[in-house]
């Protein structure tokens, strides 16, 4: 046996090199081509089978059972797997809903929370206006008493609510707590004339998971039923709600062949963005390790002599591993070392962070001068695009989701608290305030334009000295708000009719 043989062993067959799996879905599992396609086909039946349960076998009058002139062959799915390669089928198939409990234990990371946050918040921060629909302006008391309850009811904070935890979850279900006598009274459809006075209790909101949605007859089984699809009732506590006295956000909302896995809500923001939330903290992580081991230090030795005194060699290494750091002294055997030194470039690094980063804010649909409070990298943009683009995301979300919310609140109000105390039943709406705010350069540049405006107006004879005053007082920009308005002489108006 050679010195070579007793230190290595023998040399044996090299083994197959174990198959990698990635935590990245984009990387296939070894599993996902099985001989017979048996993962490809149990997937694919899951997707389609809920769809198929739903379809009756159609039949025209004066046709056979067994007539194809219906093309019913074409919605028999499971006959044959779609035209797409087996590794994209999987990739995209099992991208499914993960469940509230991992949406909730997601939701815990710092980014992914910000992410469902910050359009809540940033929808509501300059508020709205309670207006009157017919026009009419509503009496001080009556608005004051709105605001109050509003208030006492913490709808501000329900709002922001609302959409957070309907981004965690992909639904959110609002109840309106009314004080009945009914005990069928949230099982039938909504009346607003079963609201008697004072005893509208405000807004109590339910994760999914103590949820159970309920379908009648039309809306299981009737595709052209307008609530096809739609839980008829969502079940509480052993307790019907029917839809009309709830409000259910959902994000992203699914086609209807997906609506029973998600729970009849929508797709989570987590669910959305982990994979890539994932990827951008790795990514973030890369870089201290890169900055503490971009040197790299090789040592040329005679390996033979090396393993024939191995304590001794594992001794030198370690003196070598303590003086590895910028502030030691280096010190190798001119004639028998060899030293090589390798660094390792971090140019770039730090925009190939932030750009994993923005892919994340690009999926939770938030600008990443929001989500990360920095100028964004790598893409070349400055942002502004980005932030209008988000206000027009905020505005869609104020107009569909949180619009109708606050009208029902109202509506219970002026019902329950209103009515009874001044004896009108305004009909109420909302008006949301800009979502930019101007800053005091901008205001004033705004004011320096109008005035130049106004000036214009009065040397053309269009307007005189009066209306322009009366115009700086109702404008709430322009600094002299609430000032006596000017009233016009007798002697005036006579000219002005002349």
């Amino acid at each position: 046996m050679s010195l070579r043989e007793w230190i290595f062993g023998k040399d044996q067959a090299p083994k197959d090199p174990p198959i990698r799996t990635s935590i990245f879905s984009t990387h296939a599992d070894s599993d996902w081509e099985d001989e017979d396609g048996g993962r490809v086909w149990k997937l694919w039946g899951r997707l389609t089978g809920p769809l198929l349960s739903l379809l009756p076998k159609p039949s025209l009058v004066g046709t056979g059972m067994d007539d194809d002139t219906t093309n019913y062959s074409q919605l028999n799915l499971n006959n044959s797997l779609p035209n797409i390669s087996d590794v994209l089928l999987m990739w995209y198939g099992t991208q499914t809903f993960i469940g509230a409990p991992m949406c909730a234990i997601l939701a815990q990371h710092w980014l992914i929370e910000k992410a469902c946050s910050l359009p809540a918040r940033d929808a509501i921060r300059q508020g709205f206006e309670i207006v009157s629909i017919d026009e009419e302006e509503l009496p001080s008391e009556v608005l004051f008493a709105l605001k109050e309850a509003d208030r006492q009811m913490g709808l501000m904070r329900q709002i922001v609510e609302y959409v957070r935890m309907g981004r965690i979850f992909g639904v959110r279900v609002a109840i309106f707590m009314v004080e009945s006598t009914d005990p069928e009274f949230y099982e039938k459809p909504f009346n607003i004339d079963g609201v008697r006075a004072g005893t509208y209790r405000g807004i109590i909101q339910v994760d999914p998971y103590w949820l159970a949605p309920m379908l009648d007859g039309a809306a299981a089984s009737d595709p052209i039923s307008p609530h096809f699809y739609e839980p008829t009732w969502w079940m509480v506590n052993g307790k019907k709600y029917h839809r009309t006295h709830l409000m259910v956000f959902r994000n992203a909302e699914v086609p209807d062949m997906l609506k029973p896995a998600y729970i009849y809500g929508g797709v989570p923001v987590p669910q959305q963005i982990m994979e890539r939330v994932y990827a951008a903290e790795r990514t973030a992580n890369e870089g201290p390790l890169l900055a503490m081991t971009k040197r790299t230090t090789v040592m040329g030795t005679n390996i033979g002599e090396a393993y024939a005194n191995k304590e001794q060699f594992d001794n030198r290494l370690q003196a070598w591993i303590a003086m590895r750091d910028n502030l030691q002294v280096k010190v190798c055997d001119k004639e028998a070392d060899e030293i090589t030194q390798f660094d390792t470039t971090l140019t770039g690094l730090d925009e190939l962070i932030m750009t994993q980063y923005q892919i994340v804010a690009a999926a939770a649909r938030v600008p990443a001068t929001k989500l990360l409070g920095t100028t964004p990298k790598g893409f070349n943009a400055t942002g502004e695009y980005e932030e209008a683009s988000y206000h027009e995301e905020l505005e869609s979300l104020q107009t569909h989701d949180l619009t109708p919310l606050i009208e029902r609140h109202h509506q219970l109000v002026v019902r329950s608290i209103i009515k009874p105390k001044f004896g009108i039943e305004p009909m109420i709406g909302i008006q949301w305030n800009p979502l930019d705010s101007p800053t005091a350069e901008e205001v004033a540049q705004a004011n320096l334009v109008k005035a130049q405006t106004g000036v214009q107006l009065v040397q053309s004879g269009a307007i005189d000295g009066i209306d322009e005053r009366n115009r700086i007082i109702k404008d709430p920009q322009s600094g002299y708000t609430g000032i006596e308005e000017a009233e016009r002489q007798e002697g005036d108006e006579n000219t002005e009719e002349e």
